[in-house]
């Protein structure tokens, strides 16, 4: 049974590549800095638009994604969280990413009655394929139909399985269950688009160019993360027109040292530097209002650091990488993506 599932896939992913060949870039509009690529696209199909934010295509979903998101790891109470996406909304964020059941419901409930403002994504972390008895397409789809049924949903914009960190625990029959997962809640209706979450650099390169199915996925990306010198993911994700969301940008928290008016310039420059990349959408958590004004600020800076930020940077990452918690060491490996 094993071999014809590998059969099986290998016809998928060769007869796909065949039909609609593999589409490059990962383009990006923006009304101060990128205005040509602006006249390009028809505005009005863009999900909460705001002239004010900028907005970037997410590989092959055709999703219009606001340049910043908001991450699912919060503090907040229902009551806050309820005002934070409502000062999303306003400034023209559209995608929400969720990766716990507790968040998952949360932020549904946030967002009753106005689902039309925002993607949201959602993942099942406890009950998905870190753990040995959901690495299985029947266990999975049961683990998404109890999440959307707990959090009174129909559908989620993008299923991202979280899968296994550091790595190395995933078979080539766990991907191959892991797809035919996510195939069958997209072609079921359940998931709009689909990808996955990992904390294995290694794994996103054999996954996006063996799996065309896969959309978009989500890994760490701080403000020490840079395309390493060769067998960079980027030229990757491009070629195989992926969408790429960058979780942890404040290094778990550790990038905070100072004041509360230091602390939000450096998630500025943080944001501004992920930016650049001009292929990673940034997913902050956000506690408070104020978090939100600060990272849609930083959207609207300019990306190139001058003499002085570049050294802020410098001093931040040394103190952020020294501050790691004990459980979050495994960032270092993100320093090349």
């Amino acid at each position: 049974m094993k071999n014809e599932k590998v059969s099986r896939r290998q016809f998928v992913r060769d007869s796909a590549i065949v039909a609609t060949g593999l589409a490059a870039g990962l383009g990006a509009i923006a009304g101060s800095t990128t205005e040509a690529a602006a006249e390009t696209v028809d505005t009005s199909k863009i999900l909460n638009y705001n002239p004010d934010m900028e907005y970037r295509r997410q590989g092959s979903t055709d999703f219009m994604v606001s340049a910043v998101c908001l991450g699912g790891h919060s503090r907040s109470s229902q009551e806050e969280r309820n005002e934070i996406v409502s000062r999303c909304i306003d400034a023209g964020i559209n995608y929400i990413d969720a990766c716990w059941d507790n968040e998952v419901k949360r932020d549904a409930k946030a967002l009753k009655g106005r689902r039309d403002k925002m993607y949201l994504a959602l993942s099942h972390g406890a009950k998905e394929i870190r753990f040995a008895e959901y690495r299985t397409a029947e266990k999975l789809l049961a683990s998404l139909d109890e999440l959307l049924h707990d959090a009174d949903i129909e559908y989620t914009d993008l299923w991202r399985v979280t899968c296994y960190e550091p790595g190395g625990r995933h078979t080539f029959d766990t991907a191959c269950e892991l797809v035919e997962a996510l195939e069958t809640a997209k072609k079921q209706g359940k998931a709009r688009t689909i990808g996955f979450s990992t904390h294995d650099r290694n794994w996103i390169k054999f996954m996006i160019e063996y799996f065309p199915q896969i959309d978009c996925v989500c890994f760490p990306f701080t403000t020490m993360s840079k395309a390493a010198p060769k067998d960079s993911v980027f030229p990757t994700l491009k070629k195989q027109d992926v969408g790429a969301f960058g979780i942890k940008p404040f290094a778990a928290g550790s990038l905070f040292r100072g004041d509360q008016e230091e602390n939000d310039k450096r998630a500025r420059l943080a944001i501004r530097y992920i930016l650049s990349t001009n292929t990673v959408i940034p997913i902050p958590g956000m506690n408070s209002i104020s978090q939100v004004d600060n990272v849609v600020k930083a959207v609207k800076e300019r990306r190139q650091f001058d003499l002085k930020e570049t050294a802020e940077m410098e001093k931040a990452n040394k103190q952020a990488w020294a501050a790691l918690p004990p459980n979050y060491h495994w960032l270092n490996n993100w320093k090349y993506v």
